[in-house]
């Protein structure tokens, strides 16, 4: 057990001490299985409306703002709950934006300095998960190549899948042990691509040579 994050290369779980001391508000435990739901086509709209909504307050503060996880992949099962990145130019700097975003029913939940100045807003009706990490975070290149890989690979699309509804089966008191009871898989799959996407490449230079 540990009281740190380092990066997603650490697939230690989080302890309850720690995510006790990184959440804002009570840490409630769950009270039912992890529910996932199959598909939903309209999940690209939802985020499109809330991406303009958060625009609409942020202005050029945002310097990118992204569809992740699985309601982001076409076909893949899912937790009812949108999760999108928001980078910013330093998310340490919570005066510049967390106001703003309250005023659009945003509510700060996570608050991570150590792991990237994470935070974490939960949107209308806990719809939405928020992530927002500063400009060139390494977090966020690896939430998109993890997305991109996905939507490109049947294989490992319907394997990340089936992991998931085997972890959904069991009992977790937090939904964060169930993320962190994922992690190995995503790393194994995001280490594929890579070599993947490696072995690409130098099939394109060969050709170019």
């Amino acid at each position: 057990m540990r009281g740190t994050r380092k990066d997603s290369s650490d697939h230690t779980p989080l302890d309850e001490e720690y995510l006790r001391t990184h959440t804002l508000g009570e840490l409630t435990p769950l009270s039912a299985p992890i529910r996932l739901v199959d598909y939903d086509p309209a999940w690209p709209r939802q985020f499109a409306e809330e991406a303009h909504r958060i625009r609409s307050v942020l202005g050029d503060r945002v310097i990118r703002i992204e569809h992740v996880g699985s309601t982001a992949v076409p076909g893949l099962s899912a937790k009812p709950i949108l999760d999108i990145v928001l980078v910013v130019t330093d998310s340490a700097q919570e005066a510049k934006y967390a106001a703003d975003l309250e005023r659009i029913s945003y509510r700060l939940r996570i608050r991570e300095p150590g792991w990237y100045e994470h935070r974490m807003f939960q949107g209308p009706e806990e719809s939405v998960n928020l992530h927002i990490f500063s400009a060139g975070c390494p977090e966020v290149d690896r939430m998109l190549a993890f997305r991109d890989w996905l939507r490109t690979s049947p294989d490992d699309c319907e394997w990340y899948a089936r992991s998931k509804r085997d972890l959904a089966q069991q009992l977790w008191k937090y939904t964060q042990n169930y993320a962190d009871a994922k992690t190995a898989v995503i790393a194994e799959i995001l280490a594929r691509a890579q070599r993947e996407n490696f072995l690409q490449n130098k099939k394109a230079r060969n050709l170019l040579a």
